[in-house]
């Protein structure tokens, strides 16, 4: 009977680490998507992102609904509950990541046709590579039950972050040099700025993944190159 349990037990989980997949393997398709319709202003993939949405949402929803069930009917203790809640947790950062890529498909329309310098979407495409390594490698990690990967791919936050500063710096240059670009740059700045917040959501994957793996906690401190506060203060 224990046996039939915990066998059980384990398909509920897979079950769950499954939807966990889906949910990433969309947050990474939302968030190339829009970054596409954002360059190449294209309004129908835009569309397609903010209707993809609702999918995430749906996903989430039955992630928890499959963790309080597996909760009450197992009673999961150790490990296994660190697996439970760790997958809630995950799926509250993924549902994020959707919705801040529907943030940015909500701005195609509002930015338009006009083009951004080439060395700016290049910057844009670069960072949005970066957001995307890291959706698929964190999750990729925590489903191949690599801790050590995991850290590793927490750090490479530090890049984004830099990244992000560059493209503040370029975009507030565009502004100051005429005032036609105000509006278009701070719907990019803004863009940006929900890819940097995708990386941070990644980043809370990434310690979730690893203390459901170890049931060790990383440091609260993780290398962090704050370049934005330091140049405001200037």
């Amino acid at each position: 009977m224990r046996e039939h349990t915990v066998s059980s037990f384990d398909q509920d989980l897979r079950q769950i680490d499954q939807l966990i997949r889906e949910m990433s393997d969309l947050a990474a398709a939302m968030v190339s998507a829009s970054i596409d319709a954002l360059l190449e202003a294209d309004e129908a993939t835009a569309q397609q992102v903010i209707a993809d949405d609702k999918l995430m949402d749906a996903k989430q929803r039955e992630v928890d609904d499959r963790a309080i069930t597996l909760i009450a009917k197992r009673q999961p203790m150790a490990q296994d509950l660190r697996a439970v809640i760790g997958a809630i947790r995950m799926a509250g950062d993924l549902e994020r990541v959707g919705d801040l890529a529907k943030n940015v498909a909500k701005r195609v329309g509002a930015i338009g046709k006009i083009t951004a310098p080439r060395a700016l979407s290049t910057g844009i495409k670069e960072m949005a590579d970066l957001v995307l390594g890291q959706i698929r490698n964190i999750v990729a990690a925590y489903a191949d039950r690599k801790p050590q990967e995991l850290q590793t791919l927490r750090i490479d936050d530090e890049k984004i972050d830099v990244k992000y500063t560059s493209i503040f710096r370029e975009l507030l240059t565009y502004m100051m040099e005429d005032p036609r670009n105000i509006t278009p740059c701070t719907h990019l700045l803004f863009c940006a700025k929900n890819l940097e917040r995708i990386g941070d959501h990644m980043t809370n994957i990434a310690e979730n993944a690893y203390y459901v793996l170890t049931g060790t906690q990383l440091p609260l401190q993780r290398p962090k190159l704050d370049e934005m506060s330091s140049s405001i203060s200037e």
